[in-house]
């Protein structure tokens, strides 16, 4: 895949702090990247640095294989921190306003708050929009140019479970149209949830970064449910796979020492007059690997 995005030993300094240290990272067309990290971490300067809102101190980025500072104002839709728009002028008007703003064809206003599903709240005034409305709104007026890749900074943040489920949803739905998205958020489950791909930031150094689908991998442990706990126990603990178990609400958690899967697990308890109502197989979660690498930095 041809490449998005390319940061180079990216360093953000202010007096003598070091807001983000020597990044470098790539993202590739289709990718929906999330930047991870607590808050703190540089995430936001990262963005602010590849948008041209911020001055870099040291290092380089380009877009589209193009050099820093070509105009790529259009090919890319950017949501940074707050939304900001005027507001007693309704939805409609702001993006119109928004459309004069970024030179593009006003024409796309009525499908990209469709796409939303703010079509029916087009004339009502900005701030009696509530906060997931206003969310959706920046991500209608970020889509105007349609632009080929999405930069969201936090675009879940604060919002209600309704409301990060509806921008989740957006999110995954852009995306399945090719476009490159770049999320920050220090919400692991979600981008778990959303992305493709990832960059932990810890203190603005770069601790890891690699595919979702790699670390979702399993850990050869399975949740265990049996009436009878105590056989499942004693019979488990004599496969030639079995290497511990452990008690956990109600349930035996069994780590075998080699790959195996449910189904075989299942003859073999059965084999052994054990009736298993429950096998559930354990993979490592994006959480267990950022709580993993943030402990050993």
């Amino acid at each position: 895949m041809s490449v998005v995005l390319e940061i180079n030993n990216l360093t953000k300094r202010y007096g003598n702090f070091t807001a983000v240290n020597d990044l470098s990272l790539t993202i590739s067309n289709g990718n929906v990247f999330g930047i991870l990290g607590p808050n703190g971490s540089g995430k936001t300067t990262t963005l602010g640095m590849i948008l041209d809102v911020l001055n870099v101190s040291s290092g380089s980025y380009s877009w589209f294989g193009e050099e820093q500072g070509a105009n790529h104002r259009k090919r890319i839709g950017a949501i940074l921190e707050h939304p900001i728009f005027y507001p007693e002028l309704s939805g409609l008007k702001n993006l119109e306003i928004t459309a004069l703003i970024k030179e593009v064809d006003a024409s796309r206003i009525e499908s990209v708050l469709k796409r939303v599903d703010l079509w029916e709240r087009k004339d009502s005034p900005f701030n009696t929009y509530s906060l997931g409305m206003k969310q959706r709104l920046s991500l209608a007026a970020a889509l105007l140019s349609d632009p080929e890749v999405l930069v969201l900074d936090e675009p879940t943040n604060g919002l209600d479970p309704e409301g990060i489920r509806q921008m989740r949803e957006l999110i995954l739905s852009i995306a399945s149209e090719g476009k490159t998205i770049i999320i920050s958020s220090h919400i692991l489950d979600e981008i778990q949830k959303m992305c493709t791909h990832f960059g932990i930031l810890r203190k603005g150094r770069l601790l890891m970064q690699g595919a979702i689908e790699d670390i979702l991998t399993s850990k050869n442990q399975f949740m265990i449910n049996a009436e009878n706990q105590e056989l499942l126990s004693e019979k488990i603990s004599s496969h030639p796979a079995f290497e511990k178990i452990e008690a956990t609400e109600g349930k035996s958690k069994v780590t075998f020492g080699s790959a195996i899967n449910g189904a075989d697990i299942n003859q073999y308890l059965f084999d052994n007059k054990v009736i298993a109502s429950e096998i559930v197989e354990i993979k490592t979660s994006l959480e267990d690997e950022f709580l993993e690498i943030v402990k050993n930095k």
